[in-house]
């Protein structure tokens, strides 16, 4: 199989310099053509992968050479694909600018194809010998990158959660730490470190505190001394911190999750077994953890807190040595003498004096970098954070992410500013103050979604009423669940984003509700009655239930003697009547002009019941005696669907009219084959009806 060739793009607006450039090269490449700069510029974003090199001319309509030179530059692919200029401008200031814009090559028109076909080649082959040398370097840097990764997932939760000591705090520790290790390995064989295992100590270092997102603010920042059991809370801390690392993804095998794990746990013990929480001694405790206690006791010392001033370096070390910080490693004392100089000098370069949060934040993430690809890597993160950050507040939308391992709730920080809540909730299932914005049985809802959802179909969206500064709102929530693994993979967490719908949740409901209802009466009509009365029968098998179809004697007169209004005012009078005399969960509709449904269930005798109803409807309104003749149908005895047991009634209520009104009838056999007591529009709606079954 014949080895892929590869693309060179060639770029010039005459047609006739690209056909014999195109001669010149076809034989061993596969070409690529552009008329123009931006013509350029849309085949190098479509093949940019593909793409390895580019013949460039200067002189273009619409955008030239050197303006797809300036957005190659901009957009770093001049780093990755090399460009050749061909042209005939060959004054030196044309060339020095194409050369700073950075092309590879300048060749001149006229040209003979022989030093074209060179100097490509030269070009890949130089480019390609480039890209080894990178995988090679890129091989090396692996375990260093990987460090940086672990760092950067581990701290993305943590590193904004606590801004008392998440700044300089953490860049001392690791400074100091590192200071503390590469003079430890010069004065003694006993601890042999190479570099590479003193760097992943010193970026470990960062994590000491890491229990302490479990400690309230109030024993946090108390500005005094703690009391003995707010200090037992606190050195809680070291075992959380130590939980918090082994609960990691990564596991005992990472080296880094190992030490971190060490030093969260021991960083409090002393050399003479003073310390918490084990009561380790001498060489027990690891060195990682010895170091670190060290270098955590001096910055504490030299470093204000809301419980006392900053010592001088001086001072702190005269502290250290007299034992008031607890016993430390002889050894680790020496260290620390040998490098106060140059620790003063190097912690006075790392602590300006007005440092904004921004800047602490940048000073961790400085702390994690440990090359070029690193930097690279954590740059494209913050930049894609910050754009997270800029769309969700722009869209005034609530986005969240909850992590199933640490069991902790984030929220953005728009959106946790809008709720007035913290951005960072722990055991959300159970935060107070996460359960008073949204109820306990909305917040399991979710849960209970997410839950079902698979790695196939991950997404669910449902809406629910969110509590905003004291005033019930509906919120849309859509959800998605996060897997790892091969199928059926791993359930890790949930993202999702809430977005505020009440507006059009009211406005939906509202038609919802004038679609269900009668205008004049608010009762049920026709059409939901009948699809509120199906749904129930779906789950109707062993129970009973009365269908009654009555309507009001005589009503022709209130119109005809006092108007239609008067008429209007009975007919919401009997409605209101009909609700007064059933039961909650009964239902009660207007199917018609003067024509009403009840449908209730019963478990004894119905007649009781039926006459009751009966009666309460008889009465008076604004003079106009109100009577109604009734028909009454049983589920399952004469009907298991809307249709029969309507049917059924209907001829029900019409031989109560054929025999006098003012009676209710339940329908039986000597009722049966009676006419429909409902009015003609009433039989073509519920010919209608039957239509659409």
């Amino acid at each position: 199989m014949a080895d892929k060739k590869q693309k060179i793009l060639i770029v010039d607006d005459t047609e006739f310099n690209r056909a014999l450039l195109t001669d010149m090269l076809m034989q061993e490449y596969e070409i690529l053509e552009a008329v123009d700069g931006l013509e350029a510029i849309t085949v190098i974003n479509k093949h940019s992968e593909e793409i390895s090199l580019i013949l460039l001319d200067i002189v273009m309509p619409r955008m030239d050479g050197f303006e797809v030179l300036a957005i190659l530059n901009k957009s770093g692919l001049i780093n990755t694909i090399p460009v050749i200029t061909i042209s005939s401008e060959t004054s030196s200031i044309n060339i020095d600018r194409a050369y700073d814009l950075g092309v590879t090559d300048y060749i001149a028109r006229p040209f003979d194809g022989r030093t074209v076909q060179r100097r490509v080649k030269n070009t890949l082959l130089l480019y390609t010998k480039q890209k080894q040398l990178e995988s090679l370097v890129t091989e090396q840097i692996l375990e260093k990158e990987k460090t940086n990764l672990l760092m950067v997932e581990i701290l993305s939760n943590i590193v904004e959660f606590r801004n008392g000591e998440s700044g300089l705090h953490v860049l001392h520790i690791q400074l100091i730490t590192e200071l503390l290790l590469r003079r430890m390995v010069q004065i003694t064989d006993q601890y042999p470190l190479s570099s590479s295992q003193i760097t992943l100590i010193s970026n470990a270092a960062a994590l000491h505190d890491v229990g302490k997102i479990s400690i309230s603010e109030e024993i946090l920042n108390k500005p005094g001394k703690l009391t003995d059991e707010e200090f037992e809370i606190m050195k809680q801390h070291t075992v959380i911190g130590a939980q918090i690392i082994e609960n990691t993804p990564y596991g005992e095998q990472e080296e880094l999750v190992s030490i971190a794990r060490d030093i969260c746990r021991w960083h409090h013990e002393r050399y003479d077994g003073s310390g918490y929480p084990d009561h380790l001694k001498g060489d027990e405790i690891p060195i990682s953890a010895q170091v670190v206690s060290l270098a955590d006791a001096y910055d504490a010392l030299t470093s204000a807190r809301v419980y006392k001033p900053a010592y001088s370096h001086d001072k702190a070390i005269e502290m250290i040595i007299g034992g008031e910080c607890g016993e430390f490693n002889p050894m680790l004392i020496q260290c620390l003498l040998d490098i106060g100089e140059r620790m003063k000098e190097k912690l006075q370069i790392n602590s300006p004096g007005d440092v904004t949060k921004a800047e602490m934040h940048q000073f961790v993430r400085e702390l994690l970098s440990q090359g070029q690809a690193s930097n690279r890597t954590l740059a494209l993160l913050e930049q894609e954070r910050t754009k997270y950050q800029f769309f969700a507040a722009m869209s005034k939308e609530i986005q969240f992410e909850y992590n199933m391992q640490t069991d902790m709730l984030s929220f953005s920080e728009w959106g946790a500013a809008f709720l007035g809540i913290r951005e960072l909730i722990t055991h959300p299932g159970v935060n107070k103050d996460l359960l008073g914005i949204i109820s306990k049985q909305d917040f399991e809802d979710l849960a209970d979604r997410i839950l079902k959802t698979t790695s196939d179909n991950p997404v669910v969206s449902c809406n629910y009423q969110i509590n905003v500064h004291g005033s019930a709102r509906w919120f849309k929530i859509v959800a998605r669940s996060l897997w790892v693994g091969d199928d059926p993979g791993e359930l890790t967490g949930m993202i999702g984003k809430c977005t505020d719908v009440h507006d059009e949740h009211i406005q939906v409901e509202t038609l919802k509700q004038m679609a269900d209802q009668d205008p004049l009466t608010k009762l049920y009509n026709h059409r939901s009655v009948r699809q509120a009365i199906e749904k129930i029968l779906v789950n109707g098998q062993g129970r009973h239930f009365a269908l009654i179809l009555f309507d009001l004697d005589h009503f022709k007169n209130a119109n005809d003697q006092h108007g239609h209004l008067f008429g209007d005012n009975v007919l919401k009078y009997t409605a209101q009547r009909a609700i007064d005399s059933i039961r909650k969960e009964d239902i009660a509709a207007r199917v018609g002009g003067d024509e009403f449904v009840i449908f209730i269930e019963f478990r004894d005798e119905i007649e009781p019941v039926v006459s009751r109803i009966f009666n309460s409807l008889v009465g008076q309104c604004g003079g106009f005696s109100i009577s109604v003749s009734m028909g009454v149908s049983l589920y399952p005895e004469h009907g298991t669907n809307y249709e029969e047991l309507f049917g059924n009634a209907d001829q029900a209520l019409y031989y109560s009219k054929q025999n006098g009104r003012r009676q209710f009838n339940i329908y039986n056999h000597s009722v049966q084959g009676f006419l429909s007591a409902i009015s003609p529009m009433d039989n073509e709606l519920a010919t209608e009806l039957k239509k659409d079954e």
